[in-house]
């Protein structure tokens, strides 16, 4: 495999990750469009991390902290590329960046019916807690 490189995304890089989403990533989000990546890059230029091999993008994770807890995010990779270790790679630059950040806890939102997704948290060490559920209500404004 060519060299992984992981790198925080930049404004520029946004339209080549909200196209890689719809072939990479397991369904979509209200907040999956330019601007609302647009609004996470620049409130947070460190949260979005890319993994590139040959040039191309490989993989993506938001790692948002908001102060208090620790949240990860569109942990995808690209179908082609997948069992190779970039999420893992991925993964590593969001917990170091959590842990200079001084966060203490991650959390994982995923997909109940993402059965491939559950696989690789457990994998990467990740339990799964059964006692909560998520409630989500789309703000307008």
């Amino acid at each position: 495999m060519t060299e992984l490189r992981i790198r925080a995304a930049t404004p520029e890089d946004l339209d080549t990750v909200l196209a890689f989403w719809k072939v990479a990533a397991e369904g979509t989000s209200i907040s999956d469009d330019r601007d609302g990546v647009e609004r996470l890059v620049a409130r947070d230029p460190g949260a979005l991390i890319l993994a590139e091999s040959g040039g191309e993008l490989a993989g993506t994770v938001i790692a948002g902290f908001d102060g208090w807890r620790c949240h990860l995010y569109r942990l995808a990779v690209h179908p082609d590329r997948r069992r190779r270790g970039i999420a893992s790679a991925l993964l590593t630059a969001a917990e170091e960046r959590f842990v200079r950040l001084g966060g203490r806890r991650a959390d994982a939102m995923v997909l109940e019916s993402n059965e491939t997704a559950h696989h690789a948290w457990d994998a990467a060490g990740y339990a799964r807690e059964e006692r909560w559920r998520r409630w989500v209500k789309p703000l307008t404004g």
